[in-house]
């Protein structure tokens, strides 16, 4: 208990400007973070060109605490970082976020993922709304509304050449629409112009791409799942809308379990303007920590090295049963510390595994039944047994292993059988 404490406190350590600044009680903590954070990192001076805000805000779950989390892709909310998380999925989850933003901004989001063998799909939405007023030079309102951006994603990946020893390599792809309403605005002398909002509303279709495997390096401890993995994503990829282009990013990432309560990611992001690649934004980075304290409760905290833009996030996660239920809170450029300011709160539903745990507990079962054949002398016995476990799982390599043996060993005593009728 007391080293998965002290590893995830290695997250504010990580943060340790931040504190520095939030100490100097002679300055606003907004203004002072900004200044500091931009003095240090420096300003983007390509940032803000590209539409459809709503796309690089997540829903929320461990992937907003945790910032990078494309190598990760353990969860539902996998869907924004890496569409190849779908096809390593272990539960079927169903989950529902909110996230309060900046100001009176809210980003309401449902997501859905399953797998079937080694196909994996998935489906989710989200949606951000804020109130859109205009009052005239005597205070009075002329124009109201809701300014609102929605984006709708369909997922599928395939995980290809899995085995017991080798988790696959899942290649994932996102279709994505997205829209943009404004309500209608006024001119200059206070009239509502109409069709003026429809004039700078849009709707556009993109697609994500991405790949993940996983492995295991320099393991310490027992235990089925890999403890490491790397991911290749490219997200919103599409031709840009009203002249605008799509916040278009490439992204390499790791992630490394080097006890089993403590999880890294490394996120490496490289945005690119596919209208004119000069305008392409400044490349950035995430780190990210995850840490089981008991078997119903982790933590998480994450930050995003982003020129003008860092990003500091801290959260938790209670799982009751079949429940858990996500809480993080993040702190950038664009919110202030304030207690309920930038709070996402995410709620997950295990919907089970499809039966896939009880068939891995069979197959394996199996497996034991004919090493204890084997073992006795009983190769047909054996035999029966791996083949049984080959028709569950044909990718199941120790019962192949197995069968290969008992088929090498048949071959041995067959040529010394003919070798000894030479003889006589």
């Amino acid at each position: 208990m007391r080293l998965t404490i002290t590893a995830f406190l290695v997250v504010f350590l990580i943060f340790s400007p931040l504190f520095h600044v939030l100490a100097d009680e002679t300055q606003d903590s907004y203004g002072s973070i900004a200044d500091y954070l931009n003095r240090i990192y420096g300003i983007d001076n390509n940032a803000g060109l590209t539409a459809f805000p709503v796309l690089n805000i997540p829903l929320g779950g461990r992937s907003e605490g945790m910032i990078a989390f494309a190598a990760i892709s353990d969860d539902v909310s996998f869907l924004e970082f890496n569409p190849a998380g779908s096809a390593m999925l272990e539960k079927t989850e169903l989950a529902f976020f909110h996230n309060n933003w900046i100001a009176d901004t809210k980003i309401e989001g449902i997501a859905f993922a399953t797998r079937f063998g080694n196909f994996g799909l998935a489906g989710g939405a989200k949606l951000l709304y804020m109130p859109f007023t205009e009052y005239n030079i005597y205070g009075e309102r002329v124009s109201n509304g809701y300014y609102s951006e929605g984006a709708a994603i369909l997922n599928v990946s395939y995980n290809m050449f899995s085995g017991y020893y080798f988790s696959g390599l899942s290649l994932g792809l996102n279709i994505k629409g997205a829209f943009r309403v404004m309500p209608d605005f006024t001119d200059n002398f206070d009239n509502i112009i109409s069709g003026s909002g429809m004039s700078q509303s849009a709707v556009m279709a993109m697609a994500d791409i991405g790949i993940l495997t996983r492995f295991n390096l320099f393991k310490m401890y027992s235990s089925r799942e890999k403890n490491a993995s790397f991911a290749l994503v490219a997200r919103n990829l599409g031709p840009p809308a009203l002249d605008e282009p799509l916040p278009t990013v490439f992204s390499a990432a790791v992630s490394y379990k080097p006890i089993r309560p403590l999880a890294i990611a490394f996120d490496f992001n490289l945005p690119f303007n596919l209208t004119d690649y000069t305008l392409s934004e400044l490349p950035y980075a995430a780190l990210g920590l995850s840490v089981n304290i008991t078997n119903f409760l982790s933590m998480r905290g994450g930050f995003m090295y982003k020129a003008g833009s860092s990003r500091v996030s801290v959260g938790s996660a209670v799982s009751l049963n079949k429940i858990a239920v996500d809480v993080n809170y993040t702190l950038d450029l664009l919110t202030q510390l304030q207690p309920l300011n930038r709070v996402s709160l995410g709620i997950r539903f295990d919907l089970g595994d499809r039966g896939r745990s009880h068939a891995t507990n069979r197959v394996e079962e199996l497996y034991l039944l004919g090493l204890e054949a084997y073992s006795y002398g009983n190769h047909a016995d054996a035999k029966l047994c791996w083949e049984e476990a080959l028709r569950l799982n044909p990718r199941y390599d120790p019962a192949r292993e197995g069968l290969a043996m008992i088929v090498n060993r048949e071959d041995l005593t067959q040529r010394i059988e003919d070798l000894y009728r030479l003889d006589f």
